[in-house]
């Protein structure tokens, strides 16, 4: 099966921009940006997946499918594809052959740290061409990095709201040495609209937790940001049972305690594992099984954790605690809260919300118990969409309005400004930013940017945190996960 060139991973209308630049164009430069946010409370965007992003398309499928091909073969299968669907005479190949030739992407990729959380309107990522044939590459490769970048950075915003949930209810109830990065987990690669979309969408929640079902993930964390799951905590996954497993068994057992039990005393006696409780009956499983195998979960050498997967998850997963407690007690932590005995504990996988999220733990609370007695799943729904307000909010790429614009270029040694400010948009956010942008930190500590710059102009001996990662088809500087992860949780308390 043959691969897409990477100069055909766009719009069409990408590929014949280049004879509409102006004649003699030497110089563009393009920024990416959040414009503007349509979720309460939330005016910052975290910079996420642009290591990744280069390192898979800009080096290695660049690479392997257009500088390591045979010159005529490329200029053959470009010809092939635009001359049936765009038709003959509407677009040139020269451009083609010659940056084959050149051997290189001859760009420059300059941006703020990864895992930094940034304000909207600031200009996060910088992109410009270093060699004057071509400008045009600057542009044509927007779409494939837009349509690669905003949904993992929307999803590590989603992993850091429900940390900083989990952050505000265990500083109230739960002791300060247990972990906060394995309160929750992602569930939700088999909602997600892709392969690349699940494994993406999980590397971002990993930021600020290390539980997840997607084990792709943890091999795109280690391909791309210099982690080792050998050698360091990357993520986790957790041992499961799902419906078809317990109903087999049902049936040929005659009953759920031999299940259980054989779980408990023969499959895993020495590993903790989630046990899903309600093919028939959850809460005859709470109260009557559950109470028969009290002497051989407290003999397990791990936690059983027993996973509702039906009806109400807020009622479901606070009322097993509670009757939890009743079977098998447990401890009251140096906060004042119970904790279940450590062998057992409840789980619900899915279907949780940042809302359920808050309800659940403030619930727990107000009878007593701490918030680590329940671990919780983030599934696809969460990672996609956003209830405010009894309104549904899908996240698309206009959640935050990220797209790349044009600002600057030269013709020559001869600078212009480029921006756009469309009378009709009424919003205020399809304004683009015009000329060189600085961005930098202000008295505060906050991130904020100038623009309005050339090259003449632009304040080089001051302070300005887009930093070259990327230049002419090489890696300039690259983040690890751990730098990541501490950068973005710096300010509450470290991942």
């Amino acid at each position: 099966m043959r691969k897409t060139l990477p100069l055909l991973l766009c719009d069409f209308y990408k590929a014949v921009h280049s004879e509409q630049y102006p004649k003699g164009l030497t110089k563009l430069v393009s920024y990416l940006t959040p414009r503007m946010t349509r979720i309460k409370k939330e005016n910052k965007l975290i910079i996420f997946t642009l290591q990744s992003f280069i390192k898979q398309y800009l080096i290695e499928y660049f690479n392997e499918n257009f500088f390591e091909k045979d010159e005529q073969d490329v200029v053959d299968e470009y010809n092939r594809v635009l001359s049936y669907t765009l038709g003959a005479g509407t677009y040139t190949d020269d451009k083609i052959r010659e940056l084959h030739r050149l051997g290189y992407l001859p760009l420059e990729i300059k941006a703020i740290a990864e895992g930094t959380m940034v304000p909207i309107k600031v200009p996060m990522i910088e992109i410009s061409n270093t060699h004057p044939d071509f400008a045009w590459v600057v542009n044509t490769i927007e779409t494939l990095m837009s349509c690669s970048l905003w949904h993992p950075m929307i999803s590590a915003n989603v992993g850091y709201k429900y940390r900083m949930i989990v952050n505000q209810f265990y500083d109230i109830s739960v002791d300060d040495s247990v972990p906060r990065n394995r309160a929750l987990g992602d569930f939700s690669m088999r909602g997600q609209e892709s392969l690349e979309s699940a494994t993406r969408s999980s590397a971002a929640f990993c930021l600020s937790f290390l539980n997840t079902a997607t084990v792709p993930s943890i091999i795109y964390l280690e391909n791309y940001y210099n982690c080792d799951c050998t050698k360091e905590d990357v993520a986790f996954g957790a041992i499961s049972t799902e419906h078809s497993v317990m109903c087999s068994n049902i049936a040929i057992d005659g009953d759920e305690i031999t299940m259980y039990r054989r779980l408990l005393t023969e499959t895993y006696p020495n590993n903790s594992f989630s046990v899903v409780s309600d093919s028939y009956d959850h809460w005859n499983i709470v109260d009557n099984v559950l109470p028969k195998l009290k002497k051989e979960i407290l003999g397990h050498n791990g936690t059983m954790l027993i996973r509702g997967d039906s009806g109400d998850p807020v009622k479901i997963i606070t009322e097993t605690v509670f009757r939890l407690w009743k079977t098998f007690g447990g401890t009251t932590n140096s906060k004042g809260f119970k904790v279940l005995d450590s062998h057992i504990k409840a789980l619900y996988g899915d279907s949780i919300t940042p809302q359920r999220a808050t309800e659940i733990y403030e619930i727990l609370i107000a009878n007593g118990f701490a918030c680590n007695n329940v671990a919780l799943g983030v599934g696809s729904f969460s990672m996609q969409c956003l209830e405010e307000d009894g309104k549904l909010s899908p996240f698309t790429r206009d959640t935050f309005g990220i797209a790349v614009k044009a600002t600057y270029e030269e013709i020559g040694e001869v600078s212009h400004m480029i921006f756009k400010n469309p009378k009709t948009d009424t919003g205020n956010f399809k304004k683009s930013q015009k000329g060189l942008c600085r961005v930098f930190k202000d008295e505060n500590g906050d991130i904020t940017y100038e623009d309005g710059f050339d090259k003449n102009t632009f304040p080089y001996e001051k302070e300005n945190i887009l930093e070259c990662v990327f230049k002419d088809g090489e890696m300039v500087k690259e983040y690890s996960l751990s730098e990541i992860r501490n950068r973005l949780h710096a300010e509450t308390g470290g991942f």
